[in-house]
């Protein structure tokens, strides 16, 4: 792997001292530097288990809770490929990216475990399975067949499976129970199967109704112990338990993320690896466990609904944890965090910035961004891509590429110098603000690498996104596709991940930027238009607005003159100030920088006058009110004062003329303003009064 320690140095503004055996010979010197304060960035992967044991070991080095490690890897991801002479640049920012600060801390949410453990099977398999972890945890199986082990080792439930709900620590099971024989009672004597003549009752002792033809002898054989009753009455049971693993075909939860403490095991111990994986997770499910709380909501940002009326529903739709739920009587979206597994899909499809991503947060991964970007281009690289992948199964993929790369260089060019990888927690994390806030700082692609773990719906959210993000740039005037997915299963699908990242560079900004992600999604996006804006301008065709994809969370609403009566119902049901009244005469304005494009107006108008437009307006009259309705004032016919529009009194008169509360006297009324209504109710000597009684 080329290594030039001078331009590395230079791009990182410090001196280098290039090392060939850091693990093995060049040992003290990494064993040096763990006793200085500065920041630790060893750029090695493989290794971090032997370097973490050595700074352990090393007498006077600073505390790993003090001053942790950073590892990078720089071999697979561009020293070991067909161009590794040329990924100096990339090496450079990947080690400047990593000497960064850990992110921020952030809530936690917490889950308790004392270890009891629901197994939902057949008692063969579950038997087996519990036998592998009832030394560390208290088991409990749920039969669904099956035969079972003559002694009585564990607690069986037997019944029909009613519901599983809840997390690690507080899953409550309800079950029924509508057979003839307890289980709690049944002595495992096997008499009822001897005395049975139609072979209706199995070793899981429980009687298969329709092969029982009523001989009862099973009732008789069992009459010391009393554990069948014929006569018993179905029963509703439920019991909470700290850990669920369902051995059924079909699991208990049927979104795509289950819960925490939820495993399913459908090929049960057959299925060797997975079983074991999964065996070692549950022996270590005792105790107390904490994760990051990873979202933020703001509940005024939010433009799910007003008034009861659903606007916005893009996080309840995409939430493949089904974590996000709708309270509209609060006007408001629920995140529960104990179901809520990270994968921030929420926050990318989110218009308003409502609900943000917290760890890490949208500004930290944009110092990253930057960070990397500004140090690749400081070290003399051009045309970066940007290489967005999972920490676990996205790492993997790229390794894998970067190995073969060696072995077969003529056949694999591996991960090219132009590509930067950068993990993220989950690739549906960071949405259009960042991918635009990322290519304004320099970068010419965004590209995003799905492995196949992600749900179906947010692959189909990113890409919807990717195109708004690309029809912005593309309207700008900037040539070449800038952002797409790659997608990439399993080792086979590296020959294609090969020639996917071989794509021809993009058009990039003339002038990066250097504005900081803000911590709201809007401010961001607005940061990242108007630069773009200001740096297409010589290259732009003249236009005054460019088309967006209907996802786009930016546009306008056109309004039907002929049918909107300027109730201002919209005005009031806008969650983002786009659409004002005007306090000295009938207006419906609108500001179309602030309009998110919910819907809720469209969904709120009674006369239907609403449709939404996605696009973007270019220069200064998309951040100015302008008026989108007018009319004419009514004015009281008693006191003349305007107290509404003449086209919504013509149609309320229209209305109400042939009901038969308004006739005469109270026709006219409604043509007065309230105050006049009310003196005239009263003045009017020709109105009933309860003192005429």
């Amino acid at each position: 792997m080329p290594l030039n320690p001078k331009v590395l140095g230079e791009a990182l503004d410090e001196d280098l001292t290039l090392h060939t055996t850091l693990c093995r010979r060049d040992a003290p010197a990494f064993q040096k530097a763990c006793r200085s304060s500065d920041e630790l960035v060893v750029a090695c992967t493989q290794e971090s288990r032997l370097f973490t044991e050595l700074s352990e070991q090393t007498e006077g080095a600073v505390p790993l809770d003090v001053r942790p490690i950073h590892f990078v890897n720089i071999r697979e991801t561009g020293g070991w490929g067909r161009e590794a002479a040329q990924a100096t640049p990339k090496m450079a920012a990947l080690l400047a990216a990593a000497r960064l600060p850990d992110a921020e801390p952030v809530p936690t949410v917490t889950y308790k475990s004392a270890g009891r453990l629901l197994v939902i099977g057949a008692l063969q398999d579950s038997e087996r399975i519990a036998g592998m972890v009832s030394d560390v945890l208290e088991v409990s199986l749920l039969a669904t067949g099956g035969a079972g082990m003559q002694a009585r080792r564990y607690p069986v439930i037997a019944g029909e499976l009613q519901q599983v709900r809840g997390w690690l620590g507080a899953f409550d099971v309800s079950w029924s129970t509508t057979n003839p024989i307890d289980l709690d009672l049944c002595t495992r004597c096997n008499a009822c199967l001897a005395a049975c003549p139609e072979d209706a009752i199995g070793l899981d002792y429980q009687i298969d109704m329709d092969k029982c033809k009523s001989h009862r002898a099973c009732v008789k054989a069992c009459e010391a112990v009393g554990a069948i009753n014929f006569q018993r009455d179905p029963q509703s049971h439920s019991e909470r338990f700290d850990i669920v693993l369902d051995l059924r075909r079909e699991p208990a939860f049927t979104q795509h993320a289950h819960p925490q403490g939820y495993f399913h095991l459908p090929g049960g111990l057959r299925e060797a690896e997975a079983a074991m994986a999964t065996v070692i997770k549950l022996r270590d499910l005792v105790g107390e466990f904490e994760k990051p709380k990873f979202f933020t909501y703001k509940q005024k940002l939010c433009a799910h609904g007003r008034n009861e009326t659903v606007g916005c529903n893009a996080c309840v739709e995409i939430c493949s944890a089904l974590a996000i739920s709708s309270d509209l009587k609060r006007n408001q979206i629920v995140v529960n965090p104990n179901l809520c597994v990270g994968c921030g899909a929420c926050t990318t499809v989110c218009p308003t910035g409502a609900l943000t991503y917290a760890y890490p947060r949208a500004s930290e991964q944009g110092v990253k961004l930057r960070t990397l970007l500004a140090t690749y281009a400081k070290a003399g690289g051009h045309d970066a891509a940007l290489l967005l992948h999972s920490q676990e199964a996205g790492s993997a993929f790229i390794g894998d590429l970067g190995r073969a790369a060696s072995l077969d260089r003529k056949n694999v060019r591996g991960v090219p110098a132009r590509v930067i990888p950068l993990p993220l927690w989950h690739t549906a994390s960071i949405g259009l603000d960042v991918w635009l806030s990322a290519f304004a700082y320099g970068a010419s692609q965004v590209w995003v690498l799905m492995t196949g773990e992600e749900a179906p719906q947010y692959r189909e959210a990113v890409r919807e996104q990717m195109a708004v993000a690309q029809a912005v740039l593309s309207g700008l005037g900037y040539a070449g596709q800038h952002f797409r997915v790659i997608e990439a299963r399993d080792a086979r699908d590296l020959a294609d991940l090969d020639a996917a990242l071989g794509a021809p560079a993009a058009q990039t900004v003339k002038r990066r930027a250097t504005f900081a992600v803000q911590a709201e999604k809007r401010a961001t996006v607005e940061l990242a238009l108007d630069h773009l804006l200001q740096d297409s301008a010589a290259r732009r065709a003249p236009m005054e607005a460019i088309a967006l994809p209907a996802a786009s969370l930016l546009g306008s609403i056109n309004v039907n003159k002929d049918t909107c009566t300027l109730c201002l119902s919209c005005v009031s049901a806008c969650p983002a100030s786009a659409l004002q009244d005007n306090t000295e005469r009938p207006q419906l304005r609108f500001i179309e920088k602030n309009c998110v494009q919910c819907g809720l107006c469209a969904s709120t108008c009674p006369e239907d006058a609403i449709t939404l437009q996605p696009r973007l307006l270019l220069g200064e009259q998309r951040k100015q009110l302008r008026v989108l309705n007018e009319a004419q004032p009514y004015h009281c016919i008693r006191c003349a004062k305007p107290f509404g529009t003449l086209k919504g009194i013509e149609v309320m008169l229209a209305k109400l003329s042939g009901h038969a509360m308004f006739q005469g006297d109270a026709l006219e009324r409604l043509k007065m303003c309230g105050d006049c209504r009310v003196v005239d109710l009263y003045s009017n000597p020709g109105e009933t009064r309860i003192t005429d009684l």
